[in-house]
């Protein structure tokens, strides 16, 4: 497997997959590299995005061993339309199949599902297994599990800033009564706590337009792992980084 990178500041990193530090409540994923996987083994793109979706499994199942509370995966983001239309149907399809036979096993696992961004672009018949799917784990207790599908940060708070300005037009809100708290309860991601680390992987160190308003004082973890490679240990090493953040929102440190 391709070696682990934290920011290179943060040092070297714990040796061994033994948890060190406080877990985060939130953590996001920005999986990244499926294409880059395939193409080193000879292998078409929907091999990658194939063996990524394993990694998903590998990830929750991670995620929920170590006691994270909310899971955001950034599947499929406003700009993915534009890749070719035959990559686009490999990863709908990988989608639906994961709709149709996963979510039952999630389901017994307590997993509650939710999905953020412009799922209508997938089509009615998309769209219907998304809704069985939230519908069905509404009431589960454990890992909450957001797939950010079509999503875009800045259509987020595009769509937020909307809703604010109706308010004020419709004489129920006033604009100096608008506050950061209250734009945040008009994003998608509203009733979740913003994510405490978002990871990428496969080397960039960039955002790519997610949850552009929730990251601003999230930790950030670039690895130069793929993604079809992340398993339980990327997991609890990308942990272990963030047990060693200091975190202070702004304040000076004592």
């Amino acid at each position: 497997m391709p070696p682990l990178a934290g920011v290179a500041q943060t040092g070297a990193l714990p040796a061994g997959p033994s948890l060190t530090g406080p877990v985060p409540k939130h953590v996001a994923i920005i999986m990244d590299g499926n294409g880059r996987w395939a193409a080193s083994r000879g292998l078409p793109r929907a091999a990658g995005h194939k063996a990524g979706a394993e990694a998903v499994t590998r990830c929750l199942r991670a995620a929920r061993a170590n006691g994270v509370d909310y899971l955001t995966l950034y599947a499929f983001s406003s700009e993915n339309w534009r890749r070719e239309p035959s990559e686009v149907a490999d990863l709908t399809g990988l989608l639906r199949f994961y709709l149709r036979h996963k979510v039952a096993e999630l389901h017994r696992e307590k997993v509650k599902i939710r999905f953020v961004g412009e799922v209508g672009r997938f089509g009615q018949d998309l769209c219907a297994e998304m809704a069985r799917a939230e519908a069905l784990t509404e009431g589960n207790s454990g890992l909450t599990l957001l797939l950010a599908l079509s999503y875009g940060g800045r259509s987020d708070i595009v769509h937020a800033a909307r809703a604010l300005a109706q308010a004020v037009q419709c004489g129920d809100l006033a604009p100096d009564a608008i506050t950061e708290d209250m734009l945040a309860r008009y994003l998608l991601t509203a009733g979740v706590p913003d994510p405490d680390v978002i990871v990428r992987t496969s080397g960039e160190h960039r955002l790519s337009n997610f949850l552009l308003w929730q990251s601003a004082y999230a930790e950030l973890v670039f690895l130069e792992t793929l993604w079809p490679d992340f398993d339980e240990d990327c997991f609890t090493r990308v942990l272990n980084i963030y047990g060693r953040r200091e975190r202070r929102f702004g304040a000076r440190p004592a």
